[in-house]
């Protein structure tokens, strides 16, 4: 018994150490983000005559917000000479019926606009973006997912950074359409702030390996050509054109205070899809460029940090181990000192989950130096919903490392850019259906285990362990009772957003 009870508890504090290693790098991102956000780059020289861009707008049944994003795009602070539109369209529904009306329109004002829509859905978005590059007639090119709404001054504000040759791409900072539309959005804003200004800013700023985030950004057609242009056998194409593009040199800027709003996922669905192609794509990516990175001339430091990004959705699955060894170590841990226990917790608890608190808060206070501390109250929602999406993101990973394809799911947009409190009362209705799976309820039967674990640790008067836990149960019954109402939603009748 003594043996089991050793072999329980080496096994929990392993998973520990490893999501704590995670934590590390955590604190690592914020130190680089302090040491260099204030390398800002600058404009060397402008374009004497404003260069051609192609805008490409990848759509797939996005009915609620197509007219949204071709207004937006129409409203670009460029001349329309110099502006060539393509709605990249490969929707089944009358998504595509109103874009030709809209398309029309823009022809009618002046602009070159077309639609090129796709019967074959191959390659997903990274095919239809490469299809669209054949017939693109700008030097550079502008991509944006439909859930975007570009400020009109975006382009003035970012293009004549490629003056210098070595550049091959501009991103720009996601902003947030809908962040306090309900509790997800206002947790999902506060996830995306982190990576996009933590993350972003210091590995752009500190000469690290940095990424393209799908959209919001503006690429050197030369750039996509040189790095062997899209590919579409991983589901996050940015991720992986970024890295080979990046280990043929070219260089890429971040400019963290060039905002471009989007609309955030407003129901759980919708977000465990986005979040379970991003972490299965990135793992993908690191199945197939680590290597790479690895044999290339690169610092030590630069690999490294590649690596630890690259890895770093390892994370869920050192979380689901977490999640089977808590119950055997708080009812059969071993006999030691109090000193003992906190020598080896106490370091622990802070690198694994006080560096994710202090990394998040970081975020908001970059951002917000004003108002950062009205966040604080979410920081145990956003704790409880990264436990909560262990299952699911963990389920990425091993499919990802089993080579199991799946298809790019889109994330289901409703066009929703208010507060609950000034919604209209009448609701919009939607034929986008919730997607079947069985994660919601696994994710239910781990909210009763753990609340089985709360309760017998509050009995037992061991306070801290039921401190400790308290964000299990609230995760896994919040991301699971979530997605049942929009399943009892869809199965009652049209699924409902306001």
């Amino acid at each position: 018994m003594e043996f089991l009870k050793w072999s329980w508890y080496v096994a929990y504090v392993l998973a520990l150490l490893g999501l704590s290693g995670y934590g590390c790098h955590r604190l690592c991102i914020v130190y680089l983000y302090l040491r260099h956000s204030w390398r800002r780059p600058e404009i060397k020289t402008r374009f004497s005559e404003l260069p051609l861009v192609t805008v490409q707008l990848p759509v797939f049944n996005e009915m609620h917000v197509v007219k949204r994003l071709l207004t937006s795009v129409a409203q670009l602070d460029y001349p329309k000479d110099k502006l060539q539109i393509q709605l990249l369209d490969d929707s089944t529904d009358e998504t595509t019926s109103i874009a030709e009306g809209e398309i029309l329109k823009l022809q009618g004002e002046g602009f070159d606009a077309e639609l090129i829509h796709r019967e074959d859905r191959t390659g997903f978005k990274a095919g239809a973006l490469e299809n669209g590059l054949e017939t693109a007639k700008g030097e550079y090119v502008f991509i944006l997912d439909a859930d975007f709404v570009p400020n009109p001054d975006v382009l003035q504000k970012t293009i004549h950074y490629f003056t210098d040759d070595k550049i091959g791409l501009i991103q720009t900072r996601w902003g947030h359409l809908n962040r306090n539309y309900n509790l997800l959005t206002r947790v999902q804003a506060m996830f995306l702030d982190g990576h996009l200004e933590l993350e972003q800013t210091a590995r752009n700023r500190s000469g690290r390996f940095f990424t393209f985030n799908g959209t919001g950004g503006i690429w050197r057609k030369e750039c996509i050509s040189d790095a062997g242009g899209w590919e579409h056998d991983t589901l996050t194409e940015d991720m992986d054109l970024s890295y080979r593009a990046q280990l043929k040199d070219w260089r890429f800027i971040f400019l963290n205070e060039v905002e471009t709003p989007a609309e955030l996922p407003v129901d759980m669905d919708g977000f465990k899809s986005q979040q379970h192609r991003w972490t299965k794509g990135s793992i993908q990516c690191c199945k197939k460029v680590l290597p790479a990175i690895w044999k290339s001339k690169f610092p030590l430091y630069v690999k490294l940090e590649a690596t630890a990004h690259l890895t770093s959705n390892f994370a869920w699955l050192l979380l689901m181990a977490l999640c089977f060894l808590i119950f055997p170590n708080t009812k059969y841990q071993p006999e030691m000192s109090l000193w003992v226990k906190a020598l080896i917790h106490i370091p622990i608890f802070i690198f694994a989950s006080g560096s994710v608190v202090f990394f998040y808060l970081m975020s908001q206070k970059a951002l917000h130096p004003k108002s950062w501390w009205k966040e604080i109250v979410y920081l145990p929602c956003l704790l409880a919903l990264g436990i909560g999406m262990s299952i699911n993101n963990a389920r990425a990973v091993m499919e990802a490392l089993l080579n199991m394809e799946s298809g790019f799911v889109r994330t289901p947009k409703y066009g929703v850019e208010k507060i609950r409190e000034e919604k209209s009362s009448s609701p919009r209705k939607s034929r986008y259906k919730a997607i079947k799976s069985a994660t919601p309820i696994l994710e239910f039967f781990f909210g009763v285990f753990f609340l089985f674990v709360l309760i017998d640790a509050l009995l037992s008067g061991n306070m801290v362990s039921f401190i400790f836990l308290l964000p299990f149960p609230l995760g896994f019954f919040y991301t699971s009772i979530s997605s049942f109402a929009i399943s009892w939603s869809a199965a009652t009748g049209d699924r409902q957003v306001e």
